[in-house]
């Protein structure tokens, strides 16, 4: 299994539902690995897939680009007046594809974040191949992101393998969107649920030999 990992939005825990489909994986038997091409101001999310991953693959190769300021990478480059170095990605995603037997590539915030003026996410997605799937964080909100996102991903010729729903902070005021996303969502979208985790989930459990 290998899949490209984006968002509804930032701050959906792409990170988090990420690690928890490696470890996953890992239990499962299969050689796999998390992937977080460019980190933007800390790098905990690439620590966190490479913890995943049980340290099997060097953080360089996990997270290649590195950029300090916690911004898109367009805006981060500019910031910090250095180019992005595509080809680093490129070189880091092709080793971790040849040695292990799933990847797991998490995106930089939403499907249309810039990498460079005239590079995005999306372009990311669709050069590594990779079939999508989109994580909704489970808010008030999450209907409008999560189809604007899957039509986003659907248009740009990838393939879109399902949604991953988690469940994020919401406030009381929130309570009948959260009971009723994944329903409404279902009613309007013909894409199947991948799976859906739970707020502080320590474990994923998988329907795969």
């Amino acid at each position: 299994m290998n899949l490209f990992i984006t968002g509804t939005d930032t701050g959906v825990g792409k990170t988090y539902v990420s690690a928890l489909l490696v470890k996953a994986l890992r239990k499962s038997g299969l050689d796999a690995v998390g992937m977080k091409p460019i980190c933007c101001g800390d790098r905990e999310d690439a620590e966190a897939l490479c913890a995943a991953g049980e340290g099997v693959a060097d953080l360089n190769d996990v997270n290649p680009v590195w950029l300090r300021t916690p911004a898109s990478p367009y805006t981060a480059s500019i910031v910090e007046e250095r180019s992005i170095d595509l080809t680093l990605v490129r070189e880091a995603f092709a080793r971790l594809h040849a040695r292990h037997q799933a990847v797991i590539v998490e995106g930089v915030g939403g499907w249309y974040v810039p990498i460079t003026k005239d590079y995005f996410v999306s372009h990311l997605a669709a050069e590594f191949a990779l079939p999508v799937a989109i994580v909704v964080g489970n808010r008030l909100g999450a209907i409008n992101h999560a189809l604007l996102t899957i039509e986003a991903v659907r248009s740009s010729g990838v393939s879109c393998a399902g949604l991953i729903y988690n469940e994020v902070a919401a406030g009381p005021d929130e309570q009948v969107a959260t009971a009723t996303n994944r329903s409404i969502i279902e009613t309007l979208v013909d894409l199947p649920v991948l799976f859906e985790v739970a707020r502080h989930q320590q474990e994923l459990r998988l329907g795969i030999a």
